[in-house]
């Protein structure tokens, strides 16, 4: 199907879906083999090599949601970043990365790039400035995520683009948080986009995925390195994938607008000392997120009161989730620093801003009357509980 000229939700709902032209369904069919012939074809193909029908597919619709020229699709999130990071880097090379990065991604950084002789730098910062004085001659990449995780700070993402178009470096970006229905990092000169799919183009919280989007030249070269490393995704997974970002438009607009709304009335609240969101006038990064992105988002992350048990807290939540994972159409909360984060020091998380008694908030598509009131009793459920013992 030409997808040019196409609303979002129906590049959502068509692009990249495969005809069932012996029954002729609705929606696409899986081919769930394994083993396909080599002999008298045009394309040989094999489930490491990222070619399954399915997964031929299911690339095509994901890189139409970016604005991408291809895409490969991974088992997770850290097989797509650390695959596409090692696609660019080798001994000797130095990278750039923004401290607040999701806990997973720094890990990596911290732990193994050193082995392999790839040098790395840190920005504190959000401003163009710091990024430009890290810059060395083997810098080969710069590597940034915005919204970022778990504070929701904000970069500049077409001064980044243009800083490493100026210098030769090559640009990538987690964009997880944001969603293609927020923003599109390529339209603003980013090289390199990447997913964690198990999220937002997921967003049933029962699939585990990971994607990157760039031109066909440099998702040729992500591949040769892919096919050896073997983290492709199976063809039921990837089916699952292709069903659930034919929501994706419609689930995170509600997401969206409820996670604004909750945003101004926690920073309302008594009992909350800090909200961070980024449609939230107060933000630092606020201007900056109005000029690059369509949405604000359904993450955001508060602090309650220094005297209020987090943990106590979340367990008295009756109808938002303690989870893990985030960006299900289900409300879901979790600690970053014994989640998320808890690979990082206490002093690497006190260097970001995060504190042990920052909440993560998931956002969902419930009734936005009923998130806040669910909140309300947990915490008067503290207060009656501290009473009692007293």
């Amino acid at each position: 199907m030409n997808s040019e000229n196409k609303g979002f939700n129906t590049i959502c709902t068509h692009v990249g879906e495969i005809q069932d032209k012996q029954f002729k369904g609705a929606i696409s069919p899986i081919y769930l083999s394994t083993s396909y012939a080599f002999e008298d074809v045009d394309v040989k193909r094999y489930p490491r090599y990222f070619n399954t029908p399915n997964q031929e597919a299911l690339s095509k619709k994901i890189a139409r949601l970016e604005n991408g020229e291809a895409s490969l699709i991974f088992g997770s999130g850290m097989a797509a970043i650390s695959t596409t990071l090692l696609a660019f880097l080798q001994k000797g090379d130095h990278i750039i990365l923004q401290r607040s990065l999701y806990g997973g991604t720094a890990n990596l950084v911290n732990e193994e790039f050193t082995k392999y002789g790839i040098e790395y730098s840190y920005v504190d910062t959000n401003d163009i400035e710091s990024f430009e004085e890290k810059i060395q001659a083997n810098t080969k990449v710069i590597y940034i995520e915005t919204p970022s995780n778990p504070l929701l700070r904000i970069i500049d993402i077409k001064t980044i683009a243009d800083l490493g178009t100026k210098n030769g470096i090559i640009t990538m970006i987690d964009n997880t948080f944001a969603s293609p229905v927020n923003q599109n990092p390529i339209e603003l000169g980013i090289d390199i986009v990447i997913h964690s799919a198990t999220k937002y183009l997921g967003g049933h919280s029962d699939i585990l995925a990971g994607a990157v989007i760039a031109t066909e030249k440099n998702i040729e070269k992500i591949f040769h390195l892919a096919k050896n490393l073997g983290g492709s995704l199976s063809d039921f997974t990837v089916w699952m994938l292709e069903r659930s970002i034919k929501t994706l438009g419609l689930r995170v607009r509600q997401q969206n607008k409820n996670a604004k709304k909750m945003a101004k009335w926690l920073e309302k609240h008594t009992d909350i000392t800090a909200v961070y969101y980024p449609g939230l006038s107060s933000h630092p990064d606020h201007e900056i997120a109005k000029k690059q992105m369509k949405g604000f988002g359904g993450m955001l992350s508060f602090e309650l009161k220094e005297d209020i048990d987090v943990s106590k807290f979340q367990k008295e939540l009756k109808l938002i989730k303690s989870s893990m994972s985030l960006a299900g159409v289900e409300s879901t909360i979790l600690s970053p620093a014994v989640t998320s984060h808890a690979l990082l020091t206490e002093e690497e998380r006190n260097q970001q801003g995060i504190k042990n008694g920052l909440l993560r908030f998931s956002v969902g598509i419930e009734e936005i009357e009923d998130l806040m009131n669910d909140i309300e009793q947990a915490l008067q459920k503290i207060k009656v509980l501290e009473e009692l013992e007293q």
